[in-house]
């Protein structure tokens, strides 16, 4: 795979598949850390005499604008992290993009409007993304791909188009990939993984396919819930699929016969209600064992003897992959789960990494330092796919 090293950029027009994607609460932006990942190398083709033109999507509109998920907000935020003046374009490859990279001198910036404003960008159809990807490939000379959390998105801007142009990853990419290479191929033992979120549905292939590489697997979140269902405990109202139970039973059978280590909460914070997580208002909550779970209540966050034991399991770890949170982290009486095992990365000997999602969303919202993290990923779905071992398709694509 060719870095922007081995891309001659002085002049050219240089386009920058970014991940912009970050949560807005109206047009304020609730969480840079995509937009601060991909500057580096936004600044350094600028420092190289490139005329960047960076396109990202953002939210799930259905190929027609929507204002609310206009990047607008984020050319603003660009244009500051960057310390210069970030034209924005108000389509994706009309008059407004035309004129934007037409405007472009030598270290100059602009942003297109969201990529799924055009039905091209994602159809399933490959004829359709294809032209939609030579509209875009007539705006750039050039193409890099440093939008780690779409990679495993056969999508025409992710996909098709480098096919279009000469090509090659950005440092955001190539950090991305050499990560998950530590955590697949060079991996320091104990190689300890801690899964949550909410649906054991959503982390299957990733749970199947690291039984076979991790030494110990710790289960928080509302995913516990089904796997403490499997072993035949009440769960209450807490979260639950059903139908995942014979896959729970079947990889708490496989660890014990591979000898993984298949830790699930002992205690947890249950309540008859869901907090409030606007205003945040102070939560009234029960601390339970994780068999005696009142059938009228949920679970909303591990207790603090399963924060103990997680952070013991993780005290002596070679390397640490995390991803999903331990409970409802956005309300602060069930953050302490989240906050425990973000502490105990930080205390962990080994290489860690938070995989992305609202793992490293998370980090940042409870005021961790990211800095004291091996890794933060800015793709949690894409983190996901590679550790399953498939084959990512923005990948394979800045390969060829």
């Amino acid at each position: 795979m060719k870095t922007i090293e081995d891309l001659d950029v002085a002049g050219k027009r240089v386009f920058v598949r970014a991940d912009l994607n970050v949560p807005l609460d109206g047009a304020a932006i609730t969480d840079d850390g995509r937009i601060r990942a991909v500057a580096p190398t936004i600044a350094k083709l600028l420092e190289r005499g490139a005329k960047v033109v960076v396109a990202s999507h953002l939210g799930r509109p259905k190929g027609a604008p929507e204002e609310k998920f206009s990047l607008a907000p984020v050319a603003a935020r660009l244009g500051e992290i960057l310390g210069k003046d970030v034209s924005f374009a108000t389509d994706t490859v009309g008059e407004s993009a035309a004129a934007a990279v037409a405007g472009l001198a030598d270290g100059q910036v602009a942003l297109l409007e969201n990529l799924r404003f055009n039905a091209g960008e994602t159809s399933k159809d490959d004829a359709e993304r294809k032209a939609f990807a030579e509209q875009l490939a007539a705006l750039a000379d050039l193409y890099v791909g440093d939008g780690f959390g779409a990679v495993h998105r056969k999508h025409a801007s992710v996909f098709d188009l480098p096919a279009l142009l000469p090509h090659a990853a950005g440092d955001l990419i190539a950090t991305e990939v050499g990560v998950l290479k530590k955590l697949t191929d060079e991996v320091a033992r104990p190689y300890v993984v801690v899964l949550g979120g909410a649906k054991v549905s959503d982390k299957l292939g990733v749970i199947d396919n690291l039984l076979k590489k991790a030494d110990r697997i710790l289960i928080g979140g509302g995913m516990a819930y089904t796997f403490l269902k499997a072993q035949g405990h009440e769960v209450g109202i807490s979260l639950l699929q059903e139908d995942q139970i014979p896959v729970c039973l079947n990889y708490l059978a496989e660890a014990e016969k591979r000898g993984v280590e298949f830790v699930l909460p002992v205690d947890v914070l249950v309540s008859a209600d869901f907090p409030d997580l606007k205003g945040k208002t102070p939560a009234t909550f029960d601390l339970v064992s994780s068999d005696a779970i009142p059938a009228d209540k949920e679970g909303l966050d591990i207790g603090p003897k399963t924060r103990e034991l997680y952070a013991e399991k993780l005290a002596d770890a070679g390397t640490v992959f995390w991803n999903g949170p331990m409970g409802v982290f956005e309300h602060p009486d069930y953050a302490n789960g989240t906050k425990a095992v973000a502490e105990a990365l930080l205390d962990s000997p080994g290489f860690t990494v938070v995989g992305g999602g609202d793992s490293a969303a998370a980090v940042r919202i409870l005021g961790f330092d990211e800095n004291a993290f091996g890794h933060i990923s800015t793709g949690g779905g894409a983190s996901l796919e590679y550790l399953e071992g498939k084959q990512l398709p923005g990948l394979t694509a800045l390969e060829g």
